[in-house]
C-alpha cells in the first residue's frame, strides 16, 4: 500500500526576518511573517506528510495559538512529525515541491534546499524535487507581498526496526 499527500502554504513577506525555505536561510531583504519561522516549504511538506496518512494538518499539530511554537524552527517541527509513532512506519518514496515567488531568485539555492529536505526526511536528494516559479506579476505573490509553496509526497510502509533497548527486553 502506498499513500499520497498534498500540502500548500502561503505567508506574507515582512522586513526584519530571515527568509527560510526548506530549512535553508536565503539571503534576502525580507522574510516571511508567521507564528513560527514561517518556512512555507517545510509547512507544505509537513501538511503533505500528515495528509498522506490522514493525520490532520500543521495547524492541528502545532497551533499558532500555542505560545510553545512561537518562533519555532520548522525543521524541528518536521522532525517531530517524522518521529511520531503514526509516521515512523512509513518512508518517503519521493517528494515533489514548487515554491511560488517573484523574488528572490531561487535557482542558486535549489541544490541546498534539496539536500536539506533529504536530510530532514532521511532520504536521498534524488528522491526530492524542488522547483521555483514566478506568477508573472499576478496577485500578492507577484507583487512581492507573499510567497507560497506546494508539496506532494508518496509514502510507502517500511519495517520498523526495534531499538537496541527494546531488543534487549
Amino acid at each position: 500500500m502506498i499513500r499520497i499527500g498534498q500540502g500548500f502554504d502561503v505567508h506574507r513577506t515582512v522586513s526584519g526576518r530571515p527568509l527560510r525555505l526548506g530549512g535553508v536561510t536565503i539571503p534576502c531583504e525580507f522574510g516571511l511573517d508567521g507564528h513560527s519561522d514561517a518556512d512555507v516549504l517545510l509547512h507544505a511538506v509537513i501538511d503533505a506528510v500528515l495528509g498522506a496518512l490522514g493525520l490532520g494538518d500543521i495547524g492541528h499539530w502545532f497551533p499558532d495559538t500555542d505560545p510553545r511554537y512561537r518562533n519555532s524552527n520548522s525543521a524541528e517541527l518536521l522532525q517531530a512529525v517524522m518521529r511520531h509513532p503514526d509516521i515512523v512506519g512509513w518512508r518517503l518514496v519521493n517528494l515533489d515541491t514548487t515554491i511560488l515567488a517573484e523574488a528572490p531568485r531561487l535557482a542558486p539555492h535549489i541544490a541546498a534546499i534539496r539536500r536539506s529536505l533529504a536530510q530532514l526526511l532521511d532520504a536521498a536528494p534524488e528522491q526530492i524535487s524542488v522547483k521555483a516559479t514566478t506568477v508573472e506579476g499576478l496577485g500578492a505573490i507577484g507583487a512581492g507581498q507573499a510567497l507560497a509553496a506546494q508539496a506532494v509526497v508518496l509514502l510507502e510502509p517500511c519495517p520498523i526496526v526495534p531499538s537496541a533497548a527494546a531488543a534487549a527486553n
